[in-house]
């Protein structure tokens, strides 16, 4: 079994009366009578690190408190990436305490500057509360802040993986419109700059009017007429296509494979030709129907760009809902409208999976903080994903329920055994292999549903898990 390294000791031991003086200054000791803290002097084990010297390893037994006179030490997890969980400076004290259920490290230890402390063994807290009264206060106390601490550090870590997953869910989803878009406006360009030039050849032509209103009338029919279905047998385009390469061949054009294959997805056909044909002359008809396939390529660019340019903006939309970041805190919060923004989030990542909603009608808003009624949704969809596994069913309910607003997010996944049903929303509890969760998710949804006077609740079986979360309708007595 792993054990705590040799720590050196200075190679001139201080005087227990200039460790006794030192202790003075540590928070918690503070105001310790000079013979209690000399008690701790001589008890302790005086103990120097250099930089970057490892005080303890993540995961052996914990056994020794540590009184940190100079410098500053970093715990550090090696399996939940790179951050500190713990930073102890000087004048603290840290490690197991009395009444602490700390039994293993829960990270690698490190001085990051110079250290000189003093090490206490748990083998002799009995001897220290029995000759020291007051430092079962002082522990317990040390104790309840480290606690808080821990829990924000763990919390601030938990937003940024959620973060994290967001900002990589909103890339995905804002890459497709956005290289579509841009792929449309160098279509575009191109289109522009090769009609420029062609129309002068337009011009040349010198049609009379009656040619003129004749051309105008066929392409109206064209562009009017309803256009091939999209899932039409692509045999059937090719060989629309083969035909109208042919005729237009025929007639000596340069171009004919791309005209043709834009004049076949318009669903033009031969006897379309045909019509423009009893007008024009081979020449005029080259120029003409040039200038016609290159106008529907620059009009389904525009469609694109105004299809994708909506898609932004229907994203851009979704994040300022989800985050509520152009809003007071408290607001009306329309639920159906936080469910539908968030899912938008998880986009990328349901591909495979089928989302049933089903939200009464008309339901009212709620008096509400909508960003961290979103945080829950983000907590309870991502949840169902995961369950998932990248195929089945997710269903999004939302109804009124006698005086209060009901929202179940259902999933089809394996479900969740019920041993462990009943500590799910414990904090720090998580099911994740290490690095990949901290187990904050569901106890932070708990909270803020509590926040609300709201109830969230459980039910899983194999093949059904549901979330369910009860909202009270008149809000304002919760803030």
């Amino acid at each position: 079994m792993a054990t705590y390294p040799v720590v050196m000791p200075p190679a001139t031991p201080t005087p227990v009366e200039e460790i006794a003086e030192a202790l003075d200054r540590i928070a918690p000791l503070h105001g310790l009578p000079f013979e209690d803290r000399l008690w701790l002097a001589r008890h302790g084990q005086e103990f120097v690190a250099a930089p970057g010297d490892v005080l303890f390893e993540e995961g052996i037994p914990a056994d020794r408190m540590i009184l940190i006179l100079r410098g500053e030490i970093h715990v550090r997890r090696q399996h939940g990436g790179p951050m500190a969980v713990f930073v102890g400076r000087a004048f603290q004290m840290t490690g197991v305490m009395p009444f602490s259920r700390m039994k293993v490290t829960g990270g690698q230890g490190f001085a990051i500057s110079s250290v000189w402390g003093l090490f206490i063994h748990q083998s002799v807290f009995p001897e220290m509360l029995a000759a020291i009264p007051s430092m079962a206060q002082r522990v317990v106390s040390t104790l309840l802040d480290r606690v808080r601490e821990v829990t924000r550090i763990e919390q601030q870590s938990e937003k940024l993986a959620a973060l994290g997953k967001l900002a990589a869910n909103l890339a995905h989803e804002l890459n497709n419109p956005a290289s579509a878009a841009q792929r449309a406006a160098a279509s575009l360009v191109t289109e522009i700059k090769t009609n420029r030039q062609n129309r002068f050849k337009l011009i040349n032509l010198c049609l009379d009017e009656k040619q003129t209103r004749g051309i105008e009338a066929w392409e109206k029919k064209i562009l009017t007429r309803e256009k091939p279905a999209v899932d039409e047998n692509p045999l059937a385009i090719i060989s629309r296509e083969e035909s109208l390469r042919q005729w237009l061949a025929g007639r000596a054009s340069e171009d004919a494979w791309e005209v043709a294959a834009q004049l076949a997805e318009e669903g033009v056909s031969v006897a379309d030709l045909d019509e423009l044909g009893a007008l024009l002359h081979d020449n005029e008809i080259r120029v003409t129907l040039g200038f016609f396939a290159r106008y529907l390529r620059m009009d389904r660019s525009v469609a694109t760009l105004v299809n994708s340019s909506a898609r932004i903006f229907d994203l851009i939309s979704a994040v300022k809902t989800y985050s509520s970041m152009d809003r007071a805190p408290i607001l009306e919060v329309d639920v159906p409208a936080g469910l539908d923004a968030t899912l938008q989030m998880f986009q990328s990542r349901m591909n495979c999976i089928t989302v049933e909603r089903e939200y009464e009608p008309g339901l009212p808003t709620i008096s509400a903080y909508g960003g961290e009624l979103n945080q829950v949704w983000s907590a309870l969809i991502e949840n169902a994903l995961e369950a998932l596994g990248g195929q089945g069913v997710l269903k999004i309910a939302c109804r009124l329920e006698a005086d209060m607003l009901l929202v179940e997010i259902w999933d089809s996944g394996p479900g969740i055994p019920p041993d462990l049903q009943d500590r799910i929303f414990e904090p720090f509890f998580t099911t994740k292999a290490p690095g990949q969760g901290l187990g904050l998710g569901l106890d932070n949804s708990m909270r803020i549903v509590r926040k609300h006077r709201g109830h969230l609740s459980v039910r899983s079986e194999p093949g059904s898990t549901c979330f369910r979360v009860r909202l009270p309708l008149s809000q304002l007595q919760a803030y």
